[in-house]
């Protein structure tokens, strides 16, 4: 399909679905999934987080990160531990295995990220954010989708 033929959607999704290839195949070498790295990198390393925060924090339903949070304890990366401040809830800690399994994930991310702004001027960078800002902007207004009609 040329360029022009494409919708400014279509390449979000078309770029988003090759970075999460990229991330999972990252991922596999160590054992994991992209999911399981995201979690890992929102989960606060020295004081752990709240279950309840967790969510909110990624941008997700928890019935849509139980699963993963599940397969995290499952394969020790983290630890579930009564919130001292709060008996009603529970913090998400890291193991020692979690810890490393962070920083693999942080490596990755950041490597990705270095690449990228190594290509970009300035300019170009910052033209990026900020027709992400718009996209975001546009998408999360609840009028929006009321005009398409």
């Amino acid at each position: 399909m040329p360029i022009k033929d494409k919708t400014m959607d279509q390449w979000i999704r078309e770029t988003w679905m090759s970075i999460a290839k990229y991330y999972n195949d990252v991922a596999a070498d160590y054992g994991g999934t992209m999911a399981i790295g995201f979690t890992l990198l929102n989960i606060d390393p020295r004081e752990g987080t709240p279950s309840t925060l967790l969510p909110k924090k990624m941008g997700m339903e928890m019935t849509s990160l139980s699963r993963t949070l599940k397969k995290m304890e499952d394969k020790g990366l983290i630890y579930r531990e009564k919130n001292p401040s709060d008996g009603r809830s529970v913090l998400i800690k890291l193991t020692g295995y979690g810890h490393r399994m962070r920083e693999a994930s942080k490596t990755a991310v950041l490597s990705l990220n270095e690449r990228i702004t190594e290509r970009l001027t300035p300019e170009k960078r910052d033209c990026f954010i900020e027709t992400l800002q718009i996209i975001l902007e546009l998408t999360q207004r609840k009028t929006l989708k009321n005009q398409h009609k």
